[in-house]
């Protein structure tokens, strides 16, 4: 049965749409024809992320999630403001990176529990006509419509958050190790990929204690995909070192020191910051046939890092094992969260557009930001609102720009919901 355990989605989300403004007047008994009173739509709720300790993996999104925020309400009559759409808040496991889907930037990293992040801000009400009147214009019969906005389609990638990674082929004891130095009861058998998903221990020792986590087992070819390893090897970046454990017994027709040629060179070709990681190296199953002999071997051929033989099914050996382990520790900076990029989902410039030109039928097309503004603003049965609309297009370029194009007159364009004969 295949493992359930989920560490990359894409989700989509969406803020809410601001609420429109209100257009209304006062009207009570005795005084039919009031000023205006229209008030300002609610702006539309934000979504946002929190780190929740209690989740261990993305699977609720394996097979992809909507999350919309509400959208604001309208404005009322009596001045009255519309109310604000309700905010979503996704509850995600710590250490989950979320990234924008198209740009790849980073939005947060989330870190800490209860750790709470914006990701996308809602639309803006509308302005009520009120908002409208002037010393020349006391009863505008139009209002503004709110800010709509877009959905955005974003990346979930899980790393776990561990000081220790525990690294090696499948089978070589990590997780027998795991079991014995921490309170972690992962799954163990004789047979390879045991381990599906990566498991963490909290390992004590006095008053000390860092975070271990066995990591499923890399192949050959692991940071091409073959395996398990190209699913996992994200797990081992977080990490502040690695315990590279080895079969030194070779019980299984491998030569170790092989093998741990071979993790290494997986580990450099995924990432040169995964290759220069502190690195010592747990000599395990060393109460097998062939481990004495192997072990000399392997001193004299590997140098640079420091060995601990251990036997790890009987916990022997493992206690030097820590204290190594707290030595190299100790050196280290502690970890951090990757820092977000400068990011921020921009809302469309309300000055740009853009013209094209349907020959068959001979009409113009105005698009873009300065479409969507206007679209907001104008009430097209309102001659206020109107002439606004006009010197808009004349203040903003479009009419020149349509001359530059050779429009003619009477030739039709369309802007947004309005159609027009262009004239001179």
């Amino acid at each position: 049965m295949a493992s359930l355990f989920t560490d990359k989605v894409k989700i989509i989300i969406k803020s809410g749409d601001g609420g429109d403004g209100m257009n209304s007047f006062k009207s009570f008994k005795g005084f039919a024809n009031g000023g205006p009173d229209g008030g300002d739509g609610g702006k539309g709720g934000d979504v946002y992320v929190v780190g929740d300790k209690d989740k261990n993996d993305l699977v609720e999104f394996r097979y992809g999630g909507k999350f919309a925020a509400g959208n604001g309400e309208r404005g009322g009559t009596n001045n009255c403001f519309g109310k604000g759409g309700q905010d979503v808040v996704i509850a995600l496991p710590l250490g989950t990176l979320v990234r924008d889907a198209e740009t790849g930037k980073v939005l947060c990293d989330v870190y800490t529990d209860g750790e709470k992040k914006l990701l996308a801000r809602g639309g803006n009400g509308g302005k009520g006509n009120v908002r409208f009147t002037t010393a020349r214009r006391h009863a505008p019969h139009f209002a503004q419509k709110g800010e709509k906005t877009q959905p955005h389609t974003l990346i979930l990638e899980l790393k776990v958050i561990a000081d220790v990674g525990l690294i090696g082929f499948p089978n070589v004891g990590k997780s027998t190790l795991l079991s014995k130095i921490s309170a972690a009861k992962p799954k163990i058998a004789n047979y390879h990929f045991t381990t599906l998903s990566p498991n963490l221990g909290v390992v004590k020792y006095y008053d000390k204690s860092f975070v271990a986590a066995d990591i499923p087992g890399l192949i050959e070819g692991a940071a091409d995909g073959a395996g398990l390893g190209h699913d996992f090897l994200r797990h081992i970046e977080r990490t502040r070192m690695l315990v590279h454990v080895v079969d030194i017994s070779g019980m299984e027709g491998r030569d170790p020191y092989e093998d741990f040629q071979k993790i290494n060179a997986e580990l450099k070709q995924y990432s040169e910051k995964l290759a220069s990681l502190p690195q010592i190296v747990a000599l395990n199953k060393c109460d097998c046939f062939g481990a004495e002999e192997n072990g000399k071997l392997f001193q004299k051929k590997c140098r640079k890092y420091k060995k601990y033989p251990i036997t790890a099914i009987t916990g022997e050996g493992t206690r030097e094992l820590i204290e190594g382990i707290f030595a190299v520790l100790d050196t280290l900076p502690p970890a951090e969260p990757i820092p977000a990029d400068e990011f921020e989902y921009e809302k469309a410039d309300s000055s740009a557009f853009s013209i094209d030109k349907d020959e068959e039928e001979n009409v113009w097309y105005v698009t873009g930001g300065l479409v969507d503004m206007l679209e907001r603003n104008v009430v097209l049965s309102d001659p206020d609102s109107m002439a606004y609309f006009q010197k808009a297009l004349k203040d903003k370029g479009v009419i020149r720009a349509l001359k530059q194009r050779g429009i003619a007159e009477d030739d039709t364009v369309v802007v947004g919901q309005v159609e027009f004969l262009f004239k001179e």
